[in-house]
């Protein structure tokens, strides 16, 4: 059992205010908002409990000092060496300060920066995502160094300020500062516990390619009895959107499925035997069926590796109260591509932009329009390829064991359907990766009143604690 146990247990009152500390200050990375202010924050709270903490910033190895790279997030490092293992296996601790923006403000019951305390529960943007699992994290360490004044293997810390947002730099960081990071294995920014309080441990998560599709029209909005006569850049937006995916969710664009790597035997077996509760991600999104009518295996297999086509943002005209018979000159479409492995984000871009010019929607003329006057730009916001850690490395097997020990049992996932920047810890650092943490499906992440349970967190730190304790592969 955990040397942990009894002692996080009488220190619940310790994580909650930390906890309240990094909630109460804002980090909203697509507004840049609080960003330096969170990282010291964190540096002190590592500090506080032990843990050698450095601020790291890319311009300190330029050979200029430009203003783009005096504003860009710092990473907080941090490192504890093993005194009686300081040559055994370094376990490197991967999270984010960043947070969401907390819109629609008007849909959270109080100060979503106040990290309010109301029964089990802590509430705030960050409570669960990310800065919750952070200090489970933070806290392991501080109680091992507290209670035996070492800790069993060496550990570092990654935190970075941009995950909200793509992780822009995370691979300039780590190309950099490559040497401070090395390490034998990777615990990832957070993971899951299901509906019935059994931790699911992810190996993986899908690749995203985000995209923004502009159509242009008349050279301003327009009278909409005009639209006899001059072609609506919406219709335009909608024709180009609907010629990329069919309705059950297969993608129509050429060769996209070109590279997907597929599940292995293993994997699949996997897949099979994993529990899924599908009436309960029903209830919690209010809906009564899945995209394509899909149930059990092919549901879960969709889930963990199918790539998708998203309209996350869609753009035109007049959208407030009343009526305005307007024809407008613009219409704007964002969109997010799952990616799995081994699907490149560039690659598919080019494929998108060729597919749409093929499909009569790309630019054709010299003036950038085509012969009804409408074009469709394409741009390229952020993306990142997927990454999944093999079913049968070591490492896994320890979280495994160590969820056992704290939980009585462990679900092995073979990917998340989320993303996040673990490709680049593989290919640079070339170590596995393994999602650890205590949120659910109810803890609203990205949503108005973000939540964590209190005793998740104390849970969570009892389970890395458990696994520090077991790296000796």
């Amino acid at each position: 059992m955990s040397k942990l146990n009894l002692h996080v247990d009488s220190s619940s009152d310790d994580i909650i205010a930390d906890l309240q500390l990094l909630i109460r200050q804002p980090s909203v990375s697509a507004v840049k908002e609080g960003l330096l202010e969170c990282a010291n924050v964190v540096a002190s709270i590592m500090g506080k409990a032990g843990i050698t903490t450095e601020i790291m910033h890319l311009y300190n190895k330029r050979e200029a000092i430009d203003s783009d790279a005096v504003v860009l997030p710092p990473v907080v490092h941090g490192e504890v060496k093993s005194k009686a293992n300081p040559n055994g296996r370094t376990i490197l601790f991967y999270n984010h300060y960043d947070v969401q923006p907390v819109d629609p403000i008007e849909l959270w019951n109080a100060d979503p920066f106040s990290g309010r305390v109301e029964d089990n529960y802590i509430y705030g943007r960050g409570a669960a995502d990310d800065k919750g699992e952070l200090i489970t994290r933070i806290k392991a360490v501080e109680y091992y160094l507290k209670k035996t004044g070492d800790v069993p293997c060496n550990i570092k810390f990654l935190i970075e300020g941009e995950e909200e947002i793509g992780s822009l730099h995370l691979k300039e960081y780590l190309t950099v500062y490559k040497k401070k990071f090395e390490c034998d294995a990777v615990i990832w920014e957070g993971g899951f516990i299901d509906s019935k309080e059994k931790p699911i441990i992810s190996l993986g998560q899908k690749g995203i390619l985000s995209v923004e599709l502009v159509a242009k029209g008349p050279s301003r909005d327009a009278h909409s009895s005009l639209a006899v006569l001059i072609d609506n850049p919406a219709w335009h937006l909608i024709r180009a959107l609907n010629a990329m995916r069919v309705k059950n969710g297969r993608i129509l664009i050429k060769d996209w499925y070109k590279e997907v790597r597929d599940f292995t035997s293993e994997e699949l077996s996997l897949i099979e035997n994993e529990p899924f509760d599908e009436n309960a991600l029903k209830k919690e999104h209010g809906i009564e069926s899945f995209l394509n009518n899909a149930t059990g295996f092919e549901a879960k297999k969709a889930f963990e590796g199918a790539p998708s086509c998203n309209i996350c943002g869609l753009v035109a005209g007049y959208m407030g109260e009343g009526v305005k018979t307007v024809l407008p000159s613009k219409a704007i479409a964002k969109l997010d591509f799952r990616l799995v492995p081994d699907m490149i984000p560039e690659m598919q871009f080019e494929r998108l932009k060729k597919h749409l010019q093929q499909q009569g929607y790309g630019n054709h003329k010299d003036d950038g329009r085509n012969d009804n006057g409408t074009n469709i730009e394409i741009k390229f916001l952020d993306g990142e390829p997927a990454a999944r850690t093999a079913i049968n490395h070591p490492f896994v097997n320890i979280v495994k064991e160590a969820a056992i020990e704290i939980y009585g049992g462990a679900i092995i996932n073979v990917s998340s359907a989320g993303t996040g920047p673990m490709y680049y810890f593989h290919d640079i650092l070339k170590v596995p990766c393994v999602c650890v943490g205590g949120s659910d499906i109810f803890n609203r992440v990205h949503s108005p009143n973000e939540f964590m349970r209190i005793d998740r967190l104390i849970k969570t730190i009892k389970w890395i604690g458990a696994i520090l304790e077991k790296v000796q592969y």
